[in-house]
Parts: structure tokens; C-alpha cells; sequence
């Protein structure tokens, strides 16, 4: 056991902890606006949804072990549902109607709508790959992705539903208890600008997602999740459902997705196909595999640093080459691919486990660490002392 773990481990250091990592949370908006700019407070509230889809896709993947290449269809399916309904292009459409009050819901409303309907899109990708594994999952769910953006990218004829390419713009802001968040807030004699509001909004998203995780994780679903991860044919024959567990993992994981996508449009303002790439899916995974899969404080440092790394090139690859060279070489995006593709390489061959993987995981992949397996052995041999959803 590391000198980490064992401080860690310490409950009274632990709760320390706790209470250090609130606090710099609660001010990171308002130190990073003072020293680097609101563009930065912006990219913070961006890294906060950016999490919420790593952690969903981190049940799927790092939890089931099912690759999923198409998740980013469930970020466009909440982000859709938000923007249909807070949004003038559908209204007019009923204008007259008389169903014109199931616009403009209120956001407990439409959160867990946006949830359950991109749940609902995960079961029914689940239910025909349930019998598929490895690269031919990856690619049922690669085209079930880019159906989803082409869907949405084609549904404005013969009935305008989705406005097509153009996207829906006018979308309403997020709006609690009367305030929207386009607003500045006026609380105890501060004034609190939307990218804050935001920040803190998402943030308390991010933090009840990493609740459920922690519980789904820790309970008899979870265990069986990785049991499935480990051996299916092993844990069909001990009496687990595989295949409603398997769906279970799709509907988490999406719901997860579709949080986030409702706080996107809320966000933005405006939602298009073109946010839904399968780039998108791409650096979604890649965020959960470089990070720790099935690791929750690896996950979100994956999420985090593979999101702020190509904002900082933005801000110093320019700069740098100026001063260097005295022209530009190389645009900021391909370099961010170029470190990107470096990173993946290098991440695959010294470290596959993740920057910060699980103690079962490390182990998995040093057999030949013979502390590594000890220490995975006596944490599984621990009682089960965890709660059961």
C-alpha cells in the first residue's frame, strides 16, 4: 500500500479532504474570471458537462465493458428535447393548437424528460447488440450514432421538426425559481454573472451523477456490470440476468448523456448536428480509457484534462510560434490532434490502465506485481459492507 493510501484512508484526512476540495470548487469560477477571464469560466462550465458524459459513458464502458462509439447520439438527444420545447421553432409550428402548454416546462420537468427519453434511445440500441461483442458492438453503435445526427440533420421536410442543418437558435435560457440564467444574480451583496450561475448549476449536476455512480458501482447491479466486464459466458452460468443487465448499463449510461445535453442547449443558446459528430464520441472515450476506466476520480481527470488541453493550445500555440519562429507553422486544432494521437500512443504502450486507474484494474494489467495483486486481493476479500439499489 502507497503512502497515499494509506493518508487517504485516514478518516479524519479523508473528511479534510472532503472539505479542501468543496471549498476550492465553490471559488474556482470566481479565482480563474479574476486571473485568466471569463473565457476560461466558460470553458470551466464546458468541463463540467464534459464529465457528466464521461461518467455516463463510464458505466457502458469502464463498468459493462461494452464499446460504445455512438454515445455522443444520446448528448444530441437531450440537447434536442430541450431545445424543441424552450425554443419558438416547434411552438409556431401547434400555434393554435391548443397544446401550446407543453412549452417552456420548468427544468425538473425537463431534465428528467431529457433523461428518460435518451434512456429510452439506449435500450433500444442495447436490445439488437446484445449479442455482440468487441469490434462488431463498436460498430453497430458507430452507426447508430451517426443515424441519430442524420435523423436530426434531415428532419426539417416534409415537416420542419428540427430546422435541418440551420439548427434551433432563440433557445430559452435556463431559468430557476423565476431567474433565467442569462441574468446576473444579485446574492449577499454579490453580483454573480451567468457563466457562474452556470458553473455552479452544472457543477451540482456533476457532483448527484458522481452520487449515483458511486452507489450504482457499489451495489449488486454494479458488481454484476463487472462481472459481465470480466466473463459474460461465467456470469450468465452464476444466474445474472446478462441481458437486462447489459440494458440496464445502455439506459444508465444515455440518461447520464441526456442530462448533459439538456444543460447544453440550456447553455448555448442554439443546437445543431454539427455538435454531434462522432469526434465527439471519440474524445468522450477516449477521456473514460486515458483516465482510468471504471474509475470515477480517473474518469474526471481524463474528462478534465482532455478537455482544457486544447483550450490552452488555443491561448499559448499561437503566442509560442510568434515569438519563436516569427510565423505559424502549425494551426492550434492540428496540433491539438497531433498531441492528441501522441498522447493515445504513449498513454497505450506505458500506461494502459489510465493516469489513475482502480487497484483491480492496475492489477489486471501488472500481473507480475505481486503488491499490486496483493493489495487487490485483501480489498476484495473485505466484508461487503456497501448498500444494494
Amino acid at each position: 500500500m502507497t503512502t497515499l493510501d494509506r493518508i487517504t484512508q485516514n478518516p479524519n484526512v479523508a473528511k479534510g479532504g472532503m472539505v479542501l476540495a468543496a471549498f476550492v470548487l465553490a471559488i474556482a469560477p470566481f479565482v480563474i474570471g479574476a486571473n485568466l477571464g471569463n473565457s476560461w469560466v466558460r470553458n470551466l462550465d464546458m468541463a463540467m458537462l464534459y464529465i457528466m458524459l464521461a461518467l455516463g459513458l463510464n458505466i457502458v464502458v469502464g463498468y459493462a465493458g461494452l464499446l460504445d462509439l455512438g454515445y455522443i447520439a444520446f448528448y444530441a438527444v437531450g440537447a434536442y428535447v430541450y431545445a424543441l420545447l424552450n425554443s419558438p421553432h416547434l411552438a409556431s409550428l401547434v400555434h393554435g393548437t391548443g397544446m401550446e402548454w407543453i412549452f417552456n416546462p420548468p427544468l425538473w420537468v425537463v431534465i428528467p424528460l431529457g433523461a428518460g427519453l435518451a434512456g429510452l434511445f439506449g435500450v433500444l440500441l442495447g436490445s439488437p447488440t446484445l449479442k455482440l461483442r468487441g469490434d462488431y458492438l463498436a460498430i453497430v453503435t458507430l452507426g447508430f450514432g451517426e443515424i441519430i445526427r442524420l435523423f436530426v440533420n434531415n428532419l426539417d421536410r416534409p415537416i420542419n421538426i428540427t430546422n435541418g442543418p440551420k439548427g434551433i437558435n432563440l433557445v430559452r435560457p435556463v431559468e430557476i425559481f423565476g431567474h433565467p440564467f442569462n441574468k446576473p444574480l444579485e446574492f449577499l451583496g454579490l453580483n454573480i454573472q451567468p457563466l457562474y450561475l452556470s458553473y455552479y448549476l452544472f457543477l451540482a449536476l456533476a457532483i448527484l451523477i458522481i452520487f449515483v455512480s458511486i452507489r450504482l458501482q457499489d451495489s449488486r447491479i454494479g458488481r454484476a456490470w463487472v462481472a459481465i466486464r470480466e466473463d459474460e459466458i461465467a456470469a450468465n452460468a452464476m444466474g445474472i440476468n446478462t441481458r437486462n443487465i447489459k440494458l440496464l448499463a445502455f439506459a444508465m449510461g444515455a440518461s447520464f448523456g441526456g442530462v448533459s445535453g439538456t444543460m447544453y442547449a440550456g447553455f448555448m443558446g442554439f443546437v445543431s448536428p454539427e455538435s454531434f459528430v462522432l469526434m465527439e464520441s471519440i474524445m468522450i472515450l477516449a477521456m473514460v480509457v486515458l483516465g482510468g476506466m471504471g474509475h470515477i476520480p480517473g474518469v474526471i481527470l481524463g474528462a478534465v484534462i482532455l478537455f482544457a488541453t486544447p483550450e490552452l493550445l488555443r491561448d499559448i500555440a499561437n503566442p509560442i510560434q510568434d515569438k519563436l519562429f516569427g510565423q505559424r507553422f502549425v494551426n492550434p486544432e492540428n496540433l491539438r490532434m497531433l498531441l492528441f494521437g501522441l498522447a493515445l500512443v504513449l498513454m497505450m504502450l506505458l500506461r494502459p490502465e489510465g493516469m489513475w486507474p482502480s487497484k483491480r484494474r492496475k492489477a489486471e494489467f501488472h500481473e507480475d506485481d505481486a503488491s499490486a495483486a496483493a493489495e487487490v486481493e485483501a480489498e476484495l476479500s473485505k466484508p461487503e459492507g456497501a448498500a444494494h439499489v
